[in-house]
């Protein structure tokens, strides 16, 4: 009877082990929604709307858990900084796929648009991204862009969105915009914007089968004659990542109701 019931302690012993969440996280963390901020500037913003949250540390950067919504209706919510390039935006997209297992991914970020095509402070609800600086000197570098090129499924939205936003293509590359580039951009992609991160961020989140919602807002216009209005004053920069990340974090209330 001894052995028995020793054994029958190493069974359940092993149960509670085997139906444990994974290290690192809790049960209510998990199947969440992720808002994941890139750029060190678009955080700042976030700090200064949510000073009073408790602050962790993960190996990308740091992030806090809050509930968004009203009654039944509110949903557990990380805000993660995952740092700014594409190097930066691959790992911690997949750092928090794969400890919170979020039913969804929000990207709120800033992207540069060409004047004339887009509005300052105009936000971009993107459809597909593409990762431009792939530059190939032993073959064709339009296979490799190909590659990397992600459409984004947004049908789950339905026909009605909750805030105007502009649903376009959003291009990506490790580098602020040329401005002699622009009209390649123009004519290759029909891009009206560039930034950082969304590129690998939606190619992340499209090989793990996640569903992901990516809104950035223009902070700074790039003209293919004149140049950059940041260029050279990156107060424009921070000031337009202000009222950019202000106004997406007003609107994130009305996308996370659309979550499943």
């Amino acid at each position: 009877m001894k052995l028995l019931s020793n054994i029958l302690l190493v069974l359940v012993a092993l149960s509670s082990v085997a139906t444990a969440p994974c290290a690192g996280t809790s049960s209510e963390e998990m199947n969440g929604i992720v808002v994941l901020i890139s750029a060190n500037a678009e955080w700042r913003v976030i700090r200064s709307l949510h000073p009073d949250e408790t602050y962790r540390r993960s190996p990308w950067g740091e992030f806090f858990r809050t509930r968004i919504g009203k009654g039944r209706q509110a949903k557990d919510v990380i805000f993660f900084h995952g740092g700014w390039g594409k190097v930066a935006a691959a790992g911690s997209t997949q750092y928090c796929i794969d400890r919170w297992k979020p039913v969804l991914l929000i990207n709120l970020g800033t992207c540069g648009g060409f004047k004339g095509d887009i509005g300052r402070h105009e936000i971009i609800l993107a459809d597909r991204t593409v990762i431009y600086d792939i530059l190939e000197a032993m073959g064709d570098s339009r296979q490799a862009i190909a590659d990397y090129e992600t459409i984004i499924d947004l049908k789950w939205l339905g026909g009605n969105l909750p805030a105007p936003v502009r649903q376009t293509l959003l291009v990506s590359a490790d580098r602020d915009i040329v401005p002699s580039e622009i009209p390649i951009l123009r004519q290759k992609y029909h891009a009206v914007a560039a930034d950082w991160e969304s590129g690998a961020i939606a190619y992340t989140c499209a090989r793990n089968q996640q569903r992901v919602l990516i809104l950035r807002g223009v902070s700074d216009l790039v003209a293919s004659t004149t140049g950059g209005e940041a260029y050279g004053n990156p107060q424009v920069f921070e000031d337009g990542t202000r009222v950019v990340m202000t106004e997406l974090m007003k609107q994130l209330p009305k996308w996370i109701e659309k979550a499943p």
